[in-house]
């Protein structure tokens, strides 16, 4: 993919919402089952007592928002988590550990027998741990992780007033050293944190910008956790949510665009037109690490009412490159991408 400008994406950040979604449909229908979504479980597999100081998070030791801090879970615990998860549905079992960085060690080694453990189930495993060495993602990736979920959360200019304990450019590095042991990126950001449009858009730039594109992009909205700094922060319009969508679908045509937090405070109608808009992954299951998630029964109905069906495990491994220019669209992209390539 060709480079995409900070005003490209700003150009097409700013049309008129059903525009932006008409295009992004287009987008998602040229490369990817339009009736298709990937459903992925996540498992919180230790929880709380991080070092960080991520305005957003309950698990941040410094805040107190009432949480438990909890151990490493045992294998066998994380593994019937897993077959419950596939059995109801998810292809893709993320495990998350509320470390700043991945600790070499035995615990290190307890979450690679994890990972061995759920890839023989043949669900596709990523990890989120922290910031990993080369070292540490060239092991996942012998133990078998999948993908590796590690996101930028907001923009450059923006990222300062969420988080001092870790730098953007720390991120960058895990991203790259992920990218290069041969894992899947999956990486996305979190919106409502207080940030302006323009750090919607350099964030999305950021991401569209990652060589190679991100596999997976999390679209978070913000669950205001009591006892954090961003408490008190109104809650993301929906329109927000989707225009973000809609853009991240046209900018990295061949990525899994995915519903995450916040989803519990968006209607359910809100939530069919993100789908339209080119979303195609949920997080399903009651709970996202520690913040309430809808369940599979609310899933299953919905997805029931919209026509859409589950996709199996690994079937990235097996498609056709991406249609269309930098915005994947077959028409060559009304936003400009296309006749940018082509200059």
């Amino acid at each position: 993919m060709k480079p995409v400008s900070i005003a490209e994406v700003s150009t097409l950040y700013h049309r008129p919402l059903l525009d932006l979604v008409f295009e992004a449909a287009q987008a998602h229908r040229a490369n990817h089952d339009p009736r298709e979504v990937q459903l992925c479980t996540l498992l919180s597999i230790k929880t709380g007592g991080c070092p960080e100081d991520c305005a957003y998070c309950p698990q941040a030791a410094r805040y107190d928002t009432g949480l438990n801090k909890e151990l490493l879970l045992q294998t066998e615990q994380v593994l019937q988590a897993a077959q419950k998860a596939k059995t109801a549905g998810s292809t893709r079992f993320c495990m998350g550990a509320a470390w700043r960085e991945i600790p070499d060690g035995k615990g290190f080694n307890r979450v690679l027998d994890m990972v061995r453990g759920v890839k023989a189930m043949g669900m596709e495993v990523c990890c989120t741990l922290g910031m990993a060495t080369p070292d540490q993602a060239a092991r996942m990736k012998d133990a078998g992780v999948y993908a590796y979920n590690h996101n930028l959360d907001t923009s450059r200019e923006h990222y300062d007033d969420i988080i001092s304990t870790r730098t953007y450019d720390d991120r960058l590095q895990t991203l790259q050293a992920i990218s290069d042991a041969g894992i899947s990126v999956c990486c996305g950001g979190i919106i409502g944190m207080g940030e302006s449009h323009q750090d919607r858009i350099a964030l999305l730039w950021q991401l569209a910008n990652l060589n190679p594109q991100p596999e997976s992009v999390p679209i978070n909205a913000l669950v205001p956790v009591a006892g954090t700094p961003l408490a008190e922060q109104e809650k993301v319009d929906p329109m927000e949510w989707i225009r973000t969508i809609a853009v991240a679908r046209i900018l990295m045509p061949r990525a899994m665009v995915r519903l995450s937090a916040g989803r519990m405070d968006i209607p359910e109608s809100a939530q069919a037109m993100a789908f339209l808009a080119g979303a195609n992954s949920i997080f399903t299951g009651d709970k996202l690490l520690t913040t309430a998630n809808p369940d599979f029964d609310f899933d299953k109905k919905l997805l029931d009412k919209l026509g859409l069906h589950g996709r199996p495990s690994y079937k990235a491994d097996i498609t056709e490159p991406a249609i269309g220019g930098a915005c994947g669209t077959k028409t060559g992209g009304a936003c400009g991408c296309a006749s940018a390539a082509a200059a």
